[in-house]
């Protein structure tokens, strides 16, 4: 059974009683008797139940043009009253191919990364193939337990988030031989194939931003995920000046509420402070109320930037500074590059960098 971690982007269908069993009481005691012992209903019932071949509900199923009207009617007509889903393992087996792609995020709820799985998921369906998201935190041991459930299911690939992972979770990719793609950041030894962009680079665009717009003593308040880390250092190595920038990190995911909290604490130690670069695009929210509370105005007093141009950002009060990534064209990017990968065995673009911009709004 796969992890609890996991989510379906499919849906399933609820078997009900079926009013063809009434009609044919000897073959639903059969197909009964097989449900007891397999969990499912097979090929076999569905045989069973409309006085056909195995094969020909297969063709029905598979290549409808194939057999009659009244013997695809009476097939369907089993399907939708049993409820009877395809054993898609047993037909990637057959296949030498399954139409199956992992994705691991860190968190779906909320966060940045629904651009990439809402691309990924509409890029892969319309090529044939299904979408399953595992949720692995920002915790490499976590990652690699989801992988250990996933290898063994013979995905057709995976998607990851970030580009650090655990020398166990390394070597069991490369030993599987499943495409691979990184995404959300960038590195110059990837798995197999990457799409993302330099946190150091966001870093330090947030902080020639905020110093040209006259920032002398800016904050940061920050998820404490590596990534975040990341653009938190790359802010302060490239503000310089002799202000000592301080930080305030939380556990990641980070919640509006954390946002509020860290500005508070932040300037009840430094009410110097005149700027703050946000982490997150939901702690920037818990910023500017927190701000509000204290009547300080934003941006003449207190200037806001924040990462990831979440929808709200634009209906914040003021309208919200941030830096935007383009998660709808890694998602397309992913899906491309893997399908190429799976029914090619190759892919001309295996490293592409997305790049960032940042979105000026009232906040600065």
């Amino acid at each position: 059974m796969l992890d609890n971690n996991f989510l379906s982007t499919g849906t399933l269908k609820p078997v009900s009683k079926s009013s063809l069993e009434l009609a044919h009481p000897a073959a639903a005691n059969t197909s009964r008797r097989a449900r007891k012992n397999t969990g499912r209903v097979t090929l076999n019932d569905l045989a069973r139940l409309t006085g056909v071949t195995k094969v020909t509900v297969s063709r029905a199923l598979n290549s409808p043009e194939l057999v009659s009207t009244d013997t695809l009617e009476r097939v369907l007509e089993a399907v939708r009253q049993t409820g009877y889903t395809p054993d898609l393992i047993a037909g990637s087996l057959a296949s030498s191919r399954s139409r199956l792609v992992v994705a691991l995020i860190p968190a779906m709820a909320g966060s940045v990364f629904q651009e990439t799985v809402a691309a990924l998921t509409a890029e892969l369906a319309s090529a044939g193939y299904q979408l399953l998201l595992g949720q692995s935190g920002h915790d490499e041991s976590r990652e690699e337990a989801l992988l250990d459930a996933i290898v063994g299911r013979r995905p057709a690939g995976i998607v990851l988030t970030g580009v650090i992972h655990s020398e166990a979770s390394r070597q069991k990719l490369r030993a599987a031989g499943i495409p691979v793609v990184e995404t959300w950041d960038i590195t110059r030894t990837p798995l197999d194939m990457l799409i993302g962009f330099s946190h150091t680079k966001v870093g330090e665009a947030a902080a020639h931003y905020l110093r040209e717009r006259g920032a002398r003593r800016p904050a940061i308040v920050t998820p404490g995920d590596r990534r975040a880390m990341l653009r938190a250092d790359a802010f302060i190595a490239a503000f310089g000046g002799d202000w000592t920038v301080p930080v305030a990190s939380v556990a990641s995911p980070a919640h509006l509420g954390d946002g509020r909290r860290a500005l508070a604490s932040l300037l009840d130690a430094h009410p110097e402070i005149d700027a703050v670069f946000c982490g997150a695009d939901i702690m920037a929210l818990g910023v500017l109320m927190e701000a509000r509370s204290r009547n300080l105005d934003v941006p003449s007093q207190l200037k806001v930037i924040g990462y990831g141009d979440q929808s709200f950002a634009a209906d914040t009060d003021p309208p919200l500074t941030t830096i935007r990534i383009d998660g709808t064209k890694i998602g397309k990017l992913a899906a491309s590059m893997l399908i190429k990968k799976i029914e090619t065995g190759t892919c001309r673009r295996s490293k592409v960098d997305v790049g960032f911009n940042l979105v000026e709004r009232a906040s600065v």
